[in-house]
């Protein structure tokens, strides 16, 4: 084989190796701002959490907004918390208040508001009631506003 045909193999060949590092570099890349992009929860303009239940990464965002009239809380349920931010309990003010938490531990982290839920001796969220509950016209308090977050490791 002459020289210049094996020059040109290796070129070709380093450019192929370029060009494949390159591809998987933009993979990572790529992965890399899923872990750290930002997931939202909204508050629409009624009493919920939308989505009600979401699934993220450890090291991934998540950004609640309050897009009510009303003002709503962010307050963890830490019976039952295990991906870390207990004793969490944030005002969300009506339009367009914002929150943000980290995650950096896998596990669930539930969460309700305290205006339009409380915890009952399971520590189980439950519409609040008589005792500063939202009550309608029909006598109903309605479900308990709250969520839940599972937080996965990055394996």
């Amino acid at each position: 084989m002459s020289a210049l045909r094996i020059r040109c193999l290796a070129l070709s060949m380093f450019a192929i190796c370029l060009l494949v590092l390159g591809t998987a570099n933009r993979g990572m890349a790529a992965n890399d701002d899923d872990k750290r992009s930002a997931r939202q929860i909204i508050v629409p303009d009624e009493d919920r959490f939308t989505p009600f239940a979401i699934t993220i990464r450890v090291g991934q965002k998540v950004t609640w907004i309050n897009r009510d009239t009303d003002d709503h809380t962010v307050v963890s349920n830490d019976a039952f918390n295990t991906a870390g931010h207990r004793g969490v309990n944030m005002l969300l003010k009506a339009n367009g208040g914002k929150f943000t938490l980290t995650f950096r531990h896998p596990g669930v982290f539930p969460f309700y508001c305290r205006f339009h839920a409380m915890l009952d001796a399971d520590n189980q969220p439950k519409a609040p009631g008589p005792d500063g509950g939202i009550q309608d016209s029909n006598g109903n308090f309605g479900t308990p506003m709250n969520g839940v977050i599972t937080v996965l490791d990055n394996d």
